[in-house]
């Protein structure tokens, strides 16, 4: 199994900066495409961006296309999510994920961490 731990989350004002981690365990990280999504109160969870193994392709979600960033170090074991220009509308529970393919669909990802809450003041 891929054991996740996502971090990084906070409280901040319109227009700051976060930077989110995800660090994994196991030996074959670098096979898996990793993603971020995010659930707010009283909604479905919904996808922010993924990245396939190698890094050479990403997908955001049109709510954050040019203002969030997924990346990855495989070396380290670590996907990330730069997010700038926050918005109120970004705030929520965000969650890294683990799956075979980097797709929108949060059920085509088996492994999740336990969430990180990041709230944008208005």
């Amino acid at each position: 199994q891929v054991e996740l731990v996502d971090s990084g989350g906070g409280l901040v004002q319109t227009g700051d900066s976060l930077r989110l981690s995800c660090a994994a365990s196991g030996r074959t990280f670098s096979s898996y495409a990793m993603g971020w999504f995010r659930q707010a109160p009283g909604k479905e969870r919904q996808f922010v961006a993924t990245i396939n193994w190698n890094g050479r392709n990403t997908v955001y979600a049109d709510s954050v296309k040019g203002r969030f960033t997924i990346s990855r170090d495989n070396a380290k074991n670590t996907v990330y999510l730069q997010m700038n220009s926050l918005k109120p509308e970004d705030t929520a529970v965000y969650y890294c994920a683990a799956g075979r393919y980097a797709v929108t669909a949060r059920t085509a990802y088996g492994y999740w961490g336990q969430g990180t809450q990041v709230t944008v003041s208005s």
